[in-house]
């Protein structure tokens, strides 16, 4: 991706990333241009896949969440096929909100949510554990969120 960005863009991302409902003027305002170039520079970064969504961020607990879990998911094979298989089976199971093939020990990192223990185990035993290419599972229980911040730290992008 070869996008240029200036020092506007990169403060309108920033400030969209930390508050996606600011209205047009204030966007505008606080990245020191008029509202009508301020869309258009808005628009040009969603066309050009830099802003790819808008979403509220939800307070997991608030929801009856209360169980966070990041699963090891090992496979037998790490031939294509199987890999596939398995991203096939991830987008069907919504307990797992994010999913990473990752190198090293393992093959993917999930990370999955439920309301409690009973439940994270049920989708344990009944779907993640039967995958047929699923060779091992290794699991880690969130006891407390330290930090988690959106996206990346736009001040060192282009540094």
């Amino acid at each position: 991706m070869n996008i240029k960005l200036d020092k506007i863009d990169l403060n309108i991302l920033k400030d969209l990333q930390d508050n996606g409902r600011l209205t047009n003027v204030e966007l505008a305002r606080r990245s020191g241009i008029s509202a009508p170039p301020c869309l258009r520079r808005v628009k040009a970064l969603e066309d050009d896949g830099i802003i790819s969504s808008y979403h509220a961020e939800l307070n997991y607990a608030a929801l009856g969440f209360n169980v966070i879990i990041f699963a090891e998911v090992t496979l037998t094979s790490q031939n294509d096929t199987d890999l596939r298989s398995f991203e096939e089976h991830i987008h069907q199971w919504p307990l797992v909100r994010e999913c990473y093939l990752v190198t090293g020990e393992f093959d993917f990192l999930l990370k999955i949510v439920a309301k409690d223990f009973d439940s994270y185990q049920n989708f344990l035993s009944t779907e993640l554990s039967i995958i047929a290419k699923v060779a091992k599972i290794k699991t880690r229980m969130v006891v407390r969120v330290v930090k988690k911040l959106p996206g990346i730290p736009i001040e060192q992008a282009f540094i």
